[in-house]
C-alpha cells in the first residue's frame, strides 16, 4: 500500500502536480500525436525538393498556404460547441480528426505526384490537427481553470512537453529511415498515428447530448469574442504579438544550402532533429523552473534581443567562416541549431501564456483558439514574405551567394516590433497566469505549427507541416 502511494506521488511530480486520470492521458496522446507526427516532416521537406523539383521560394509559397487550416482555428471550436456528432461535442471530432489524418497521409503515400495535390493533402492533415488540437483546447481549459494560482501554466508546460516527447522519439528516425525508404514509405507509416487520436477519444469524460445545433449558443459565444477583442487590453497584446510572429523567415532557404551546398544528408539532418528536441524540452525546463514569474515585457525584450544575438551566428556557416576557423559544418550545425532551438523556445512560451491570460472567463478556448489562429496568421505571413525575399534576392536551388543578406534580414527584423512593448501589459504583471488558473494548452506552434520564433532559423526549422 506504502509502495503504491510512493508510485502514485512520483506519477504526479511527473505530471507537473497534475491528477491522473484516463482524460488527461487521452489529452496528452494527442499531444504526443502532434510531435510524432514529425516523422514525415524530412520526407515533406525532401519530396517537395527533390521529387517535385520546388524552388526555396515555392517551397516557402506552398507551405504558408497548407497553413491556413491552423488560420480559421476558431471555426472548429465554433462547429465543435454548437453542433453535436452523433450526440457528441468532443469525441466525434476527434474521430474525425485522426480519420481524416490517416486519409491525407495515405493519400501523400500512393496518389500525390503533384505541387498542387501535395498542398491539398498536407492542407488536409493540418486542418486534421488543428481539429484536434481545439478539442484538447477546450478539455484543458476545463481543467486548468481548476487550477491553483501557484500551479498556473503546469498543465501547459505538460502539453508543451508531451508534443516534445513525441518529437524526442521520433527526430532521428525522420532522418533514419528517409535514408532507407523512400518517402512514400514513410508518409505510409505515418498515417497510422493519426489513428491513435480516434481511438483515445472514448476516454474523454462526455455525456451524450440530445439536441442538435444550438445556433443560440453559436451567436452568443460570437458576440462575447466581439465584446473581448474591442477591450483595448486585449487587442493591443495581440497586434505585438502578430507583429512579433510576422516577420519574414528564412526556413526553406536554410533547409535547401544545408542539403544542396554543404551536402547534409537525412540520416545527419534527423541527428539534428534529434539534439533539437531534447533542446525544445530544455527550453520547456527553464522557462517553467525559472522564468514564468518574470513580467512579461522585461521577457520578451530580452529574449527576442537575444535570439537576434545568437541568429547572428548562423553567418558564420552561411559564408563558410567556421572552417577558417576548423569547425567542421556539420559540428557547428549540431551547436548552433542547439543554442537557436533553446533560445526560440523559451521565447515562445510566453506568448502562450500571455494568450492564456488575455481569455476572459467562459469562453476561454474560442478566445484562446482566435488568439493563437492570428499568431499562426502571423507565421503565414511570415513564410510567405519570407518566398517573395527568397525571390528577389535570387536564392534558388543552388544558387546560396545573397543568403547571408537574407539571414541578416530576418535576423534584424525581428527587433522591429521591440519599440511597442509598451502594448504589452505593465511590469507587475507576470507569466503565471490568469487569476482562475485558466491557462489553456501549448498553442502552437504547436500549431501547423510554426516553430518556436527566434531570429534565425536553425537547419531543422524547415517547412513545419504538422505539429508547434
Amino acid at each position: 500500500m506504502h509502495r503504491q502511494a510512493e508510485w502514485k506521488s512520483l506519477l504526479k511530480r511527473a505530471l507537473f502536480d497534475q491528477e491522473p486520470s484516463a482524460e488527461l492521458l487521452a489529452i496528452l496522446i494527442v499531444y504526443f500525436v502532434q510531435g510524432v507526427l514529425g516523422l514525415a516532416r524530412l520526407a515533406i521537406s525532401f519530396f517537395f525538393k527533390d521529387e517535385l523539383g520546388l524552388s526555396p521560394a515555392q517551397v516557402a509559397a506552398l507551405m504558408g498556404i497548407a497553413a491556413i487550416p491552423w488560420v480559421v482555428k476558431p471555426l472548429f471550436g465554433f462547429l465543435s460547441d454548437s453542433l453535436p456528432l452523433l450526440g457528441y461535442r468532443r469525441r466525434s471530432y476527434l474521430v474525425l480528426a485522426g480519420l481524416l489524418g490517416t486519409a491525407a497521409w495515405i493519400a501523400l503515400a500512393a496518389f500525390v505526384h503533384t505541387a498542387m495535390a501535395a498542398t491539398i493533402a498536407i492542407a488536409i492533415g493540418s486542418l486534421a490537427i488543428a481539429v484536434s488540437d481545439v478539442i484538447v483546447d477546450s478539455l484543458v481549459v476545463e481543467r486548468a481553470r481548476k487550477e491553483s494560482q501557484s500551479d498556473a501554466g503546469s498543465l501547459q508546460s505538460l502539453c508543451w512537453g508531451a508534443t516534445a516527447v513525441g518529437g524526442l522519439l521520433t527526430a532521428y528516425l525522420s532522418g533514419f529511415l528517409l535514408e532507407h525508404f523512400s518517402t512514400h514509405t514513410i508518409f505510409a507509416i505515418t498515417a497510422t498515428f493519426p489513428l491513435l487520436v480516434s481511438a483515445v477519444a472514448g476516454l474523454i469524460g462526455e455525456e451524450k447530448v440530445s439536441q442538435g445545433a444550438d445556433l443560440t449558443a453559436l451567436r452568443h459565444q460570437v458576440g462575447q469574442m466581439r465584446q473581448a477583442l474591442a477591450e483595448k487590453a486585449i487587442w493591443l497584446p495581440v497586434a505585438f504579438l502578430f507583429l512579433w510572429q510576422a516577420t519574414p523567415s528564412s526556413d526553406a532557404a536554410f533547409f535547401f544550402f544545408t542539403t544542396n551546398e554543404l551536402g547534409f544528408e537525412p540520416e545527419f539532418l534527423g541527428r539534428v532533429r534529434l539534439v533539437t528536441s531534447v533542446a525544445a524540452l530544455l527550453g520547456v525546463w527553464i522557462f517553467q523552473r525559472f522564468l514564468r514569474n518574470i513580467p512579461v515585457r522585461q521577457i520578451f525584450l530580452w529574449s527576442t534581443l537575444l535570439s537576434a544575438l545568437l541568429g547572428m551566428t548562423t553567418l558564420i556557416l552561411v559564408t563558410h567562416a567556421n572552417r577558417s576557423l576548423g569547425i567542421d559544418d556539420r559540428w557547428f550545425s549540431l551547436g548552433d541549431s542547439l543554442i537557436l532551438t533553446v533560445m526560440g523556445q523559451i521565447a515562445y512560451m510566453p506568448v502562450l501564456v500571455l494568450a492564456a491570460r488575455l481569455c476572459p472567463p467562459g469562453i476561454e478556448a474560442t478566445v484562446f483558439a482566435l488568439l493563437m489562429s492570428i499568431t499562426n496568421l502571423a507565421g503565414l505571413l511570415s513564410h510567405e514574405t519570407g518566398a517573395l525575399l527568397m525571390h528577389s534576392l535570387g536564392i534558388r536551388e543552388n544558387q546560396f551567394d545573397l543568403l547571408w543578406l537574407l539571414v541578416l534580414i530576418t535576423n534584424l527584423s525581428t527587433l522591429l516590433p521591440l519599440p511597442l512593448l509598451h502594448w504589452l501589459p505593465p511590469a507587475e504583471s507576470t507569466l503565471t497566469g490568469p487569476s482562475d488558473g485558466s491557462a489553456p494548452d501549448r498553442g502552437k506552434g504547436s500549431e501547423f505549427t510554426y516553430p518556436a520564433r527566434s531570429a534565425s532559423s536553425s537547419i531543422t526549422e524547415t517547412q513545419e507541416i504538422v505539429h508547434p
